[in-house]
């Protein structure tokens, strides 16, 4: 298992070793002693998925602290482009964002500590995505930030009149108005 940071301090692209054969493959999706290895201690304690059609963006979502969740994510099924964007006050890239595609051909995985908000559209005919929450999900502590924001200026890959956006994300307030507590450096 190959852990990259990202240009966004404290994302990380996980690249599994995959052993395959005429029987299918194996793989690690999580290993704790390499993630200490590359400075992150985390104890996960909630798994998710979702399946989305094609043109799905879902986003962008977070928990205020002390409800914070780091995640994990990868894609069983399907293509998406996975986006995290950077919350933390004081840190050289606040308001920045990093996107990569992750699927189920190349097995990539992102993990995204607490203190950014996290997205994702979906490029194929459907994906399944699975993450890690190393804290449980608090509905009174649940926020976004609307994932047009145009001064976000992200690309998600998707034409605006294919995109499929559910009620509550359409409603999410720009970056400049969402209600952040992070501090950059701070867990």
């Amino acid at each position: 298992m190959r852990l990259t940071e990202a240009p966004i301090q404290g994302l990380y692209i996980i690249e599994p070793n995959v052993f395959e054969d005429s029987r299918g493959y194996f793989m690690e999706t999580f290993n704790q002693k390499a993630f200490a290895e590359a400075g992150i201690t985390i104890s996960f304690v909630q798994d998710n998925e979702s399946c989305s059609a094609k043109g799905v963006i879902r986003g962008l979502h977070y928990q205020l602290a002390p409800f914070a969740q780091s995640k994990l994510v990868r894609v069983i099924t399907g293509d998406i482009l996975d986006v995290a964007l950077d919350l933390r006050l004081n840190s050289p890239t606040y308001g920045k964002h990093f996107s990569i595609k992750l699927n189920a051909k190349n097995k990539r995985q992102l993990f995204i500590p607490q203190g950014f908000a996290h997205g994702f559209s979906v490029l194929s005919e459907t994906a399944v995505v699975q993450y890690k929450c190393d804290s449980l999900y608090k509905p009174s502590a649940e926020r976004g930030i609307l994932y047009n924001d145009p001064m976000l200026n992200i690309d998600w890959m998707v034409k605006h009149n294919q995109a499929l956006i559910s009620p509550k994300d359409h409603v999410h307030p720009l970056f400049a108005d969402a209600e952040k507590n992070f501090n950059y450096g701070k867990r």
